[in-house]
């Protein structure tokens, strides 16, 4: 029997939504607030280069009517790659105000599978960034028969199917100018139910699945996002993480025509630190592997002060992570703890997060993967609450989240407003709620396993719930390791463990009806070499690191580090370190940067088959 308070406050958010399109809330936003500032490009030379909202929708209208001049009928596809820039929002929010829908596809996916996606969503209109895009897509246009046109922004190649953005940009301006309330009325006949977007799944194996998203999820989306986070409006974002990534969309795209956000793009992210200290934003997401880097990049700086600025920093620190630590739901800090961290926060650590552009902050999350626990309290030490949330594609994002006023360390937070969250079971996590997909596009078997006859939708990950209502996962379903004496365990909790040094780029357990458990370990690209050049090990290429005595015998430390947090029958046996890092180029990763382990185990059944031999 569902909560009546749950189901109230579901209602409460569906009467509000019932009926809005983003193609709507655009028009009000543009309305109320036409010369706030809405997107934000680096320029040439420095500084940025600026669409208010009143520009934007006319920007909007123009790319949509340039669609319609194209051929592009309702519900038909506009697919999308490249950067985080204004001209993918604009060109994603077009196709939509063209009766169509948008499908940002991962820039690191195989010809192969781009041409799986695009003719699975049936692309009619493919927009790229440039040549390295049109790299990936050329192999395989003539796989798609229903092409009409490629836009390119940069360098567009000659040929009838080919069409430069600022041909196209004059082709919308002409056909707007000569019928602005064609461009209306097509935006007007866009209906809540309509499909917004089809992202598709990343996967670790196989094709990738089409999510079909449609105005009223990501609206019910969006505004319990925005209930939990209680954000200003107006408020600085960065965009740096793909669109193809439900949580960057969500939280980059859509929810800013709510908040009126000002939105920067970092089209590099080898850049957001330098991007973070220019925008200092009040809102920012990272998965787990984003925060881990930061948190080794701080460590290695820290690493490289005096002796007495290190200690000084430390205890300032401890006073962060007591603070925060006591402010976790249901308790209150003490005065002796508040005051000990007002002195650091006064002394130091305010000082620390405005070096790292986080002084504003007022949310600050992660999703999409594991986060360490010790990345999280690094951050509380430096006052910062990097707040778990957890959600799928399916879910339209997030589904459950601690927020700034309730939250505990180390739990992905309690359900969203109106959402309902069980165990089944089999100790699988279930959800219902109007976020939630109606299925994937074309998989009837795969929907059917998917959301089961009572409308609950399964996660596929093991977690339970505490009573207080907080989620915490325990791994993927088909991930746990069963040993060969049977016990079951999490490699994710073994992983995470192990990437607590900052040396461990990534990391992968194995045991699966193994006698013990190996790990398959890379180092950090980053940190790897300030770490060595510190203790004036001499290398050439991270290879050299990978074999020298130095860096095996601080990995092995860091594995002995790990293995005493972890029961004996979890710890690390043998393990290797190997000469490369992992990415989603070199397959190991999923654009998400989630562990591909069968692709792993594959790669690498030698090294694992010899950590068992004798």
């Amino acid at each position: 029997m569902a909560d009546p308070r749950v189901l109230a406050e579901r209602s409460e958010i569906e009467s509000e939504i019932a009926g809005h399109t983003i193609c709507q809330q655009l028009k009000l936003t543009a309305e109320r607030f036409p010369d706030a500032p809405a997107y934000s490009d680096p320029a040439d030379g420095g500084g940025w280069t600026t669409l208010t909202y009143g520009q934007a929708r006319h920007r909007v209208l123009a790319i949509a009517a340039g669609f319609t001049a194209l051929g592009l009928g309702p519900g038909e596809a506009v697919a999308l790659m490249m950067v985080n820039r204004s001209e993918h929002v604009l060109a994603d929010l077009g196709a939509v105000h063209a009766g169509g829908m948008a499908c940002s596809v991962y820039s690191t996916f195989a010809p192969d599978q781009i041409a799986f996606v695009a003719g699975d969503v049936g692309a009619r209109i493919v927009v790229l960034g440039g040549a390295a895009d049109l790299d990936r897509w050329r192999p395989i246009l003539g796989e798609l028969p229903g092409l009409l046109k490629v836009i390119v922004l940069a360098d567009a190649p000659e040929g009838e199917l080919f069409m430069s953005w600022d041909d196209f940009l004059a082709l919308g301006e002409r056909a707007l100018a000569e019928d602005p309330a064609a461009a209306e009325a097509r935006a007007d006949a866009v209906t809540a139910g309509d499909v917004l977007s089809v992202l598709y799944t990343s996967g670790t194996t196989g094709n990738p699945k089409g999510v079909p998203l449609t105005h009223t999820n990501i609206f019910y989306e969006v505004v319990a996002t925005d209930r939990l986070t209680r954000l200003p409006e107006q408020g600085p974002q960065i965009s740096y993480l793909t669109y193809a990534h439900i949580a960057e969309r969500v939280l980059s795209l859509y929810l800013p025509l709510f908040k009126v956000s000002h939105i920067h793009f970092c089209t590099d992210p080898a850049q957001l630190a330098t991007v973070l200290g220019q925008v200092k934003p009040m809102l920012f997401f990272g998965v787990p592997r984003v925060w881990e880097k930061m948190t080794a990049r701080l460590q290695a700086l820290l690493a490289t002060q005096p002796a007495e600025q290190q200690e000084q920093v430390r205890a300032a620190m401890a006073a962060g992570l007591a603070y925060i630590e006591a402010a976790q739901y249901g308790r209150t800090p003490g005065p002796e703890v508040t005051a000990a961290y007002e002195r650091a926060d006064a002394a130091l650590l305010s000082i620390i997060r405005a070096m790292i552009g986080f002084e504003n902050a007022r949310w600050l999350a992660t999703a999409a993967a594991p986060m360490p626990l010790e990345v999280q309290r690094f951050f509380a030490g430096l006052g910062l609450k990097v707040l778990d949330v957890y959600g799928m594609t399916e879910t339209s994002g997030a589904f459950t989240a601690n927020s700034d006023a309730e939250f505990k360390l180390g739990t992905v937070g309690r359900p969203g407003p109106g959402v309902e969250v069980r165990i089944a079971e089999d100790g699988e996590i279930i959800t219902r709620s109007p976020a939630n997909t109606a299925g994937y596009l074309d998989r009837p078997e795969a929907t059917a396993e998917l959301i089961d006859e009572d409308g609950w939708l399964h996660t596929g990950d093991i977690g339970s719930i505490d009573e207080d209502g907080f989620v915490s996962i325990l791994d993927r379903k088909k991930e746990l390791i069963i040993t060969a004496g049977g016990e079951n365990i999490s490699p994710a909790n073994t992983e995470n463990h192990l990437k607590e040094h900052p040396l461990i780029g990534q990391a992968l357990a194995y045991g699966d009806r193994r006698p013990y458990v190996v790990a398959i370990l890379t180092l950090d690209g980053e940190v790897a070499p300030v770490w060595a050049r510190g203790r004036g090990v001499e290398f050439t290429t991270l290879a050299d690191l990978a074999e020298h005595p130095d860096v095996l015998k601080e990995v092995e430390t860091a594995v002995a580090a790990a293995n005493e947090k972890l029961a004996r029958v979890q710890q690390v046996k043998r393990w290797r370190l190997l000469p490369v890092e992992w990415t989603a180029e070199t397959a190991e990763l999923t654009p998400s940067l989630k562990l591909k382990r069968r692709v792993i185990h594959a790669k690498y059944a030698e090294a694992i088959d010899a950590m068992y031999e004798g």
